[in-house]
Parts: structure tokens; C-alpha cells; sequence
């Protein structure tokens, strides 16, 4: 049990760790939205933004990165399942003092995506930091965090604002 005096679903009965078994539920659509922030100089960002970064085309292979890892979630996350996504999106908004990573990930199936779309929020990010740490490895990746989700037994549910 948690603090809310809900049972935790990835614990069996004696405590120990367990994938959850979702093959009785049945397959519905879900997706998810997650973000996360990469702070940096403005010699960083205007390099980035200029297409001058040292290993070349940083946010285009930031994208590669997230869609990548988030096709790879279950093999990096103990408990989740191994998905087949249907869609898989990872977009950039440039901000006063950085750069935001947005990931959606979506399918049709019996447990939700989540961990996938904040897998691939995380990586794009690390990506960045990668590309980008020879101009400035003082970068801070922060506020990852689930925006949305919809679909599943929990249906929808949006952060507060």
C-alpha cells in the first residue's frame, strides 16, 4: 500500500518486484505528453539556434535520440512493457534561456505510454547536452514531467497548470 491506501500494482503480495500482467485488460487507444527543459548560455543556445554547434545538426538528431530511446523504454525501465508504438513525436521550443523537448507517444494496447514519452523527452534533452556540452557543460536539464495522457481504465488527465 502507498500513502493514499492504494496497493502498489508492481509488487506482489510478499513485496517483491513484479511486471505487471496486462492481458485481461483490453486494448484501447492511449497517449501521452511529456516535457522537460535544458537550460544554457546564450553562446549555447545562439549556436544551436544557428545551426553552429560543434557536431552539427543538434536538435535534428535530438529528435532521432528520443523517438530512438522511447522505442527502447522497456528495455531501459525494469518494469515496463515492451511496446509497439504506433507514433511516436518529439518537438523543440526555443525559450529565453534554453530549449523546451515535448514527446508524444501513442498506440492502441493494453497499458499506457507514459514512460515512453518521457523516455524520449529525457534522451532528446541528454542529446542536446551531448551535442552542446563543448560550448557550455554548465547545461541543467530539468522539469521532466508528464503533461497528458489519455486512454485506459484511469482515462484522462492533464497536469495542472
Amino acid at each position: 500500500m502507498n500513502d493514499s491506501g492504494a496497493r502498489l500494482t508492481h509488487l506482489s503480495e510478499d513485496g517483491a518486484a513484479r511486471m505487471v500482467d496486462v492481458g485481461g485488460k483490453p486494448a484501447t487507444a492511449r497517449r501521452a505528453v511529456a516535457s522537460g527543459r535544458i537550460t544554457m548560455s546564450q553562446q549555447a543556445l545562439a549556436a544551436i539556434r544557428q545551426g553552429n554547434a560543434p557536431k552539427g545538426d543538434v536538435l535534428g538528431t535530438a529528435r532521432i535520440a528520443g523517438i530512438m530511446a522511447a522505442k527502447r523504454t522497456g528495455d531501459l525501465i525494469p518494469m515496463c512493457h515492451p511496446l509497439g508504438l504506433e507514433a511516436v513525436s518529439v518537438d523543440f521550443a526555443y525559450e529565453e534561456t534554453g530549449i523546451r523537448a515535448t514527446a508524444t507517444a501513442s498506440l492502441t494496447g493494453r497499458t499506457g505510454v507514459e514512460m515512453e514519452a518521457m523516455t524520449a523527452a529525457s534522451v532528446a534533452l541528454l542529446t542536446i547536452y551531448d551535442m552542446a556540452k563543448a560550448i557550455d557543460k554548465g547545461m541543467v536539464i530539468s522539469d521532466i514531467r508528464l503533461i497528458a495522457k489519455s486512454g485506459g481504465k484511469s482515462g484522462d488527465w492533464n497536469a495542472p497548470l
